[in-house]
């Protein structure tokens, strides 16, 4: 997309001095809190992990790889007015650990072209593959005219990558009239085929936003769980939790060999950021869900986040130190829109009340807890103070708005969500009035539902002013088919008067941002567990520029 550059860490999008202070200040912490997991986890970095830089000797011969190398496709992410990040991983057998290509590092070309048919090269080179990197390969590719579309691909020996299609973002600083995005999470390979993002590939949007839950560390058995297999028979290796490096690459492997997750990657740059599952459930910075030994948890934190860069359509910048990643980032589209990317995994305190659903109380509402880190906070909230932006929009994870569970005065709300952080929420919905933050629209996953809020200055009284807009875009396949009305729905509707649509499908979200307003689309699939079911729209809101709020269209 045409995102201008200013994000978080990154010396390819352009940052304040502040940002610079911000990101030094969250690597010494992060790094603080790896240290004192103690030295039995940093001897493991040194022998589980390649020491960075400590690359494989030997050069594969690529003519002589016998299959098709780009098994796990093309993809393309974060675009700026004059560069994108263009990525493949070069995996013959994608379900054996080496991928098939043993430990030789490999050749490969690229080009990037105006048409289709790559008459009209505008930019070419060659990178390695490196086996230290998954056979991973990505060139952020530079020197791009703004607001502009292109198509690339990869060459090994003989054989050609399929084409992938992307975009710069507009110049920066210009008055773009619009933008198109599409915000997706949560597609567990096991509950379901990704029928959503076959048809979002067809889709004509500018981005995608793939809000967390990439990848989910469960057993997958020899019939891909609600896929029901009865021609293909996965190996036994999927059939356990993730928890080693080889298991996140070869997991990442499995999904994307499914042809619709490939082709929406072909189809449109994505920006990512994960939430829990592309490590461990409900995780929280250094602690698992189980209460294991935190050193032993941050060498599989590690193998994880370095999997997922492997993976993904992420310059070096995000690259992880051992089990320490920068992914919160900022990126333009103009003067149309700022997007806030967060992490809300990294850095957050434990969930309070052990993670169960409880009435908010003095452990919930400790001022010293947070979700984001305090430098994350930081940073966005000055992100907000120095916007020049129309919309300022921040996708992210988990549940923002208040969500009461029950009915009466003493519901439960989510401690994995914002609501066991109320707090920290606080303090961003006074540093967005502070701002000016007008129109704030916040993009979530997480939930596996379908969610519409008006985000409120005051959540317990329903006549504060409305300060901004949350979209939660279900999942894609996560929760299985799923229905239009969960057991639930009459009870959240009632005791959440800010909440203004829940739908329990499977979908996407549709969201066109203008000079004048946004438009919203819930995009629903009936059914996942079966392949080729159609897409049709549940709802559809608009939210006024300068008068936030959501009406139906």
């Amino acid at each position: 997309m045409a995102l201008s550059g200013r994000p978080g860490p990154s010396s390819a999008l352009a940052s304040t001095p502040h940002d610079a202070e911000l990101r030094t200040a969250a690597r010494h912490l992060a790094r603080r809190r790896f240290l004192t997991a103690g030295a039995a986890a940093a001897l493991a970095f040194t022998t589980q992990l390649p020491a960075r830089g400590a690359f494989a000797a030997s050069r594969l011969d690529a003519a002589r790889i016998s299959e098709d190398p780009f098994t796990l496709g093309v993809a393309s992410g974060d675009p700026l007015p004059d560069s994108v990040l263009i990525w493949t991983r070069l995996a013959p057998a994608p379900f054996e650990p080496d991928g098939g290509l043993g430990q030789q590092r490999v050749e490969v070309s690229w080009e990037v072209a105006l048409d289709e048919s790559f008459v009209l090269v505008v930019r070419s080179g060659t990178a390695l593959a490196y086996p230290e990197y998954a056979h991973s390969v990505r060139v952020d590719v530079k020197g791009l005219q703004p607001g502009s579309h292109y198509f690339y691909r990869f060459r090994t020996g003989t054989w050609i990558s399929p084409a992938g299609r992307t975009r710069t973002a507009p110049p920066a600083g210009s008055d773009t009239a619009s933008l198109r995005l599409a915000a997706v999470a949560c597609q567990a390979y096991h509950h379901g085929y990704y029928t959503v993002h076959g048809h979002l590939a067809r889709e004509d949007v500018d981005v995608v936003f793939h809000l967390g839950d990439y990848l989910y560390e469960y057993a997958v058995d020899s019939a891909g769980g609600a896929r029901g297999y009865t021609d293909v028979v996965l190996p036994s290796v999927f059939n356990r939790e993730t928890t080693t490096l080889a298991d996140y690459r070869m997991r990442y492997a499995l999904y994307k060999s499914d042809p619709d997750l490939r082709a929406v990657h072909a189809a449109h740059p994505f920006v990512v950021t994960w939430d829990d599952h592309e490590t461990e459930n409900n995780y929280a910075a250094g602690i698992d869900e189980n209460g294991s030994d935190p050193a032993q948890f941050l060498i599989r934190r590690a193998a994880a986040y370095r999997a997922y860069w492997e993976n993904q359509p992420l310059r070096a910048d995000q690259l992880p130190h051992g089990p320490d990643a920068q992914l919160f980032r900022r990126l333009d589209w103009g003067t149309l829109a700022q997007f806030d990317i967060l992490d809300t995994r990294q850095y957050r305190s434990d969930q309070a009340y052990g993670d169960t659903l409880h009435v908010p109380g003095p452990e919930s509402d400790d001022p010293a807890r947070s979700l984001t880190g305090d430098a994350q906070e930081r940073w966005l909230i000055d992100g907000w103070a120095n916007s020049t932006a129309l919309w300022n929009v921040m996708p992210q994870q988990v549940t923002f708005s208040q969500r009461r569970m029950d009915l009466g005065a003493d519901a439960r709300m989510s401690m994995d969500a914002w609501d066991g952080y109320r707090a920290n929420r606080g303090r961003l919905v006074a540093g967005a009035k502070a701002a000016g933050a007008d129109n704030w629209l916040v993009l979530t996953g997480d939930v596996h539902v379908a969610y519409a809020f008006d985000i409120k200055d005051d959540f317990d009284d329903p006549g504060s002013p409305t300060l901004g807009t949350e979209l939660t875009c279900t999942s894609v396949a996560s929760g299985m088919d799923g229905a239009e009305h969960p057991a639930n729905w009459d009870t959240y509707m009632r005791a959440n008067g800010h909440l203004r649509f829940y739908d329990g499908r499977r979908g996407y979200l549709r969201v066109e941002l203008g000079r004048k307003n946004a438009r919203a689309d819930f995009r629903i699939v009936p059914a996942v567990t079966t392949p080729g079911a159609p897409v049709s729209t549940a709802a559809s809101f608009v939210t006024e520029v300068g008068s936030p709020g959501l009406t139906p269209v």
